[in-house]
């Protein structure tokens, strides 16, 4: 009996089976009588609770900091700690789902790009239809800005059909510096070989068995498998690149990503492309004015003409 509420219970108990009053009762439970006559002043959170409940239901993987996300991102005014309260209340809770043995021990962190393009990463995933047939989709993703470039699903997907789709995608969005990938029979193609030479793309293959060396997009295909694929019975083939593409596009522009502050990956991108921008800008203005000012003797210094460069 530790919590106000237990208190206020036992103390109703007291004065209604020993008639005993509300001084004495608190005396004998050693309680603050303050404590016993609170009134509970929460406001009806009732709207929230169905606005909550029907984001739940829609977006099923999500726990309740990327929902808090959401909701505040539809103009509800409510701090992270009520979300968490109403969604343990209502047993929203995400039920984790079992997985194999992991090692244990201390890894180098992958190195995190700085500019959109700078490293690409690719990898397959594997699912099925309603009629037992098996489909591989191509996940590409941008290291830096997080954002999912090509949803490629199809029965198979041989080397020179990755090199196609990568063409595909560096029409609209511009060519990587770096791809990184496993040492699976499409990427080691001599298609691929070929490609990378002809693109002029650096292409790197992580170690055999060590697939945390393409961190970003093993965590990417963990979200996919999570949050569509064990979610949704593919009718088709065109069935799945429908859904597909329309999940990427959720997934860029309206799903927030925890490792970019809650921002969606688009949002991210923009906000990196603008900062960028503006660091080229103030640069080509300092790359015009001039090192030494004739009228001013002292300009020319030698430790000023050092840190000018």
């Amino acid at each position: 009996m530790v919590t106000p509420a237990a208190h206020r219970a036992a103390a109703a108990h007291l004065q209604s089976a020993y008639a005993m009053s509300e001084r004495r009762a608190c005396r004998v439970l050693g309680v603050d009588r303050t404590s016993v006559r609170y009134q509970a002043t929460r406001p009806d959170d009732g709207a929230l609770r169905d606005r909550l409940k029907a984001l739940a239901q829609e977006r099923r993987r999500f726990g309740y900091r990327r929902l808090h996300v959401m909701l505040r991102r539809e103009g509800h005014a409510v701090n992270k700690k009520r979300v968490q309260r109403i969604y343990r209340e209502e047993k929203l809770t995400v039920r984790r789902r079992g997985g194999r043995k992991r090692a244990m021990g201390t890894r180098r962190p992958l190195e995190i790009p700085l500019v959109a393009n700078q490293r690409w990463s690719l990898d397959f995933v594997s699912d099925q239809m309603t009629d037992g047939r098996r489909f591989r989709i191509l996940t590409v993703i941008d290291n830096c800005t997080r954002e999912c470039l090509g949803l490629v699903a199809d029965t198979s997907l041989s080397g020179r059909r990755v090199a196609r789709e990568l063409d595909a995608i560096i029409l609209r969005r511009g060519r990587p510096e770096t791809i990184i990938s496993d040492n699976g029979t499409e990427y080691t193609s001599n298609a691929i070989l070929a490609w990378a030479d002809d693109a002029g793309v650096g292409w790197h293959y992580i170690a055999p068995g060590k697939p945390q060396q393409n961190g970003f997009n093993e965590s990417f295909n963990g979200r996919l498998r999570d949050e569509l694929l064990n979610e949704t019975l593919f009718r088709s083939l065109p069935h799945a690149r429908a859904v597909l593409e329309a999940w990427r596009r959720d997934y860029n522009e309206r799903r927030p990503h925890s490792k970019l502050g809650w921002l969606t990956p688009q949002a991210y991108a923009d906000a990196l492309t603008g900062q960028i921008g503006r660091s080229a800008a103030l640069v080509e203005s300092c790359a015009d004015r001039p090192l030494a000012n004739p009228t001013n003797p002292s300009s020319d210094h030698q430790r000023t003409l050092v840190m000018a460069g």
